[in-house]
């Protein structure tokens, strides 16, 4: 079995797809500091995306110290909600969607293929959620990084939706059934994932995880990526660049010194890690100074 799969269900054994019934949900939602209905309603959803997006982080950090990436739930507890690290999208929206789940949403997995404004077929590496909730379906994603959304967007063509700052839409594109989530930048929509309807499970993520935390052409294998979305600012840690984004699209970009990462994981994303770590970054980033 490769690093981080599923494992399948047994005779006999629970049939949540998500886990959630193995989730510690009161110490989920205190994670994210919520504290309100425990009902599978729209004004829970948006609560549970937008304060799980305000709690965790989007980070590589384990692909750049050398460790696997772990999908199961009781690493992505231990991980996310015990030490209070942060994740990439497997990990945020497997931990979400366990969340989810126990809570009573009717929720299934999607595959996209990431644009960054380009039009080139890329492989299926993202993974994103969908809800459907009173006959309706919405998208639900806490795991993009640096252009996330911050609630969940009704899945309708045409939709435009104002999330504090910034401007997301939704689009059909073709006859196949692909939709295309968009940025609003300055100069005009900009595509960040195009995603079709096909469900996909937990052990499709285990492939797809073990591909981009592994192979040496994947963005998160050379380079610190470290990623927090606001209603009012995006920070971004790429190597050793940081840059603060605010909704006019005006940048603060400064190179960091390799030993001032630590201090900078801490101070603008709310990471803390143990010594061991902060040294091996450290010594990381001497090694690769340059973003």
């Amino acid at each position: 079995m490769w690093p981080g799969a599923q494992k399948e269900q047994g005779p006999g054994m629970t049939d949540s797809i998500w886990s959630g019934d193995q989730l510690d949900l009161d110490a989920y939602l205190a994670r994210i500091g919520y504290a309100g209905e425990r009902t599978p309603t729209a004004a829970t959803l948006r609560e549970l995306h937008a304060r799980h997006a305000a709690a965790f982080v989007f980070e590589n950090l384990e692909i750049i110290l050398g460790r696997p990436v772990l999908l199961d739930l009781e690493s992505l507890q231990e991980k996310m909600v015990g030490r209070r690290r942060g994740g990439y999208c497997y990990e945020q929206n497997l931990l979400y969607a366990a969340a989810l789940e126990r809570l009573g949403f009717q929720v299934s997995g999607l595959g996209a293929r990431i644009r960054m404004g380009e039009t080139k077929i890329r492989p299926v590496t993202h993974a994103l959620l969908k809800v459907r909730l009173d006959g309706a379906d919405w998208i639900t994603d806490v795991g993009f990084g640096g252009e996330a959304l911050l609630e969940p967007v009704p899945l309708r063509d045409g939709v435009e939706v104002r999330q504090g700052g910034w401007t997301f839409g939704l689009v059909r594109e073709g006859e196949d059934g692909t939709w295309v989530l968009r940025s609003r930048h300055a100069d005009g929509w900009f595509d960040l994932y195009a995603f079709g309807p096909e469900a996909r499970h937990p052990a499709d993520y285990g492939v797809f995880n073990y591909y981009i935390s592994t192979h040496p052409r994947s963005p998160f294998t050379g380079r610190t990526v470290v990623q927090q979305p606001g209603p009012d600012l995006r920070r971004t840690l790429i190597g050793t660049e940081l840059t603060l984004t605010r909704p006019d699209w005006s940048r603060e970009v400064r190179q960091v010194p390799a030993e001032e990462i630590p201090a900078v994981l801490e101070n603008d994303f709310g990471l803390v890690l143990d010594g061991k770590d902060e040294a091996d970054l450290v010594a990381l980033h001497r090694e690769q100074p340059v973003a």
